[in-house]
């Protein structure tokens, strides 16, 4: 790869953690749910999703948003279910290799998430890796957007951790395969790397 940088940003969902957000939508359908792909996409999703991802409303709150919309009486089971659908698994290799990132750069976790997507992927990876908190051990902070208030592509979010972290705008890298978040990287001015159809195991082959 051939940038010139002294720090890493990553993105969490498609980049470190394997996701399908179209299993999310297929399982809301299959539990009556036909709009599902109307409210939300990872492209564009409606203010709900926005406001959940910063906090902004409670797990209660977003649930009770599903069913007035859906119209159908699903259980607080059913809907982190399909919720949770879409995420998948975080590959050993993808793990040694941030291992292998971690002892030569600073890097940082930055992520578009929610409070029930939080719980399931730490559960996840305790359940394979027996360390629920693996991804916060390999970066020097982990940001989740409904913790801090703040979630991409606003420049903010990206002013925040630069500015906590004494980090050079020019000289940090940031990485994502979501091509608006990546736009709101380059305002700030860091250097971006967009992984659109490749892997960051790909990625730092090159």
């Amino acid at each position: 790869m051939k940038l010139n940088f002294n720090a890493i940003i990553f993105d969490l969902g498609g980049v470190i953690l394997n996701i399908d957000y179209h299993k999310t939508i297929e399982t809301f359908k299959n539990l009556g749910v036909a709009n599902f792909d109307e409210l939300y996409t990872q492209a564009k999703q409606n203010k709900v999703f926005d406001d959940f991802e910063i906090g902004k409303i409670s797990e209660d709150e977003f649930r009770a948003y599903i069913r007035r919309v859906s119209n159908v009486s699903l259980t607080d089971v059913e809907i982190d279910f399909a919720w949770n659908a879409m995420l998948l698994d975080l590959p050993e290799c993808r793990v040694n290799l941030l291992k292998q990132l971690g002892h030569k750069y600073p890097i940082y976790l930055y992520s578009n998430t929610n409070s029930i997507h939080l719980k399931a992927f730490r559960n996840s990876i305790g359940n394979y890796y027996k360390d629920e908190l693996l991804l916060e051990k390999l970066f020097i902070k982990t940001y989740y957007s409904h913790e801090l208030g703040l979630r991409k592509p606003n420049k903010e979010g990206f002013l925040e951790i630069i500015k906590e972290n004494h980090l050079d705008k020019k000289s940090t890298l940031f990485i994502d395969d979501s091509e608006q978040h990546i736009s709101g990287a380059n305002e700030v001015g860091l250097q971006t790397v967009w992984l659109k159809g490749k892997t960051i195991e790909e990625l730092f082959e090159e």
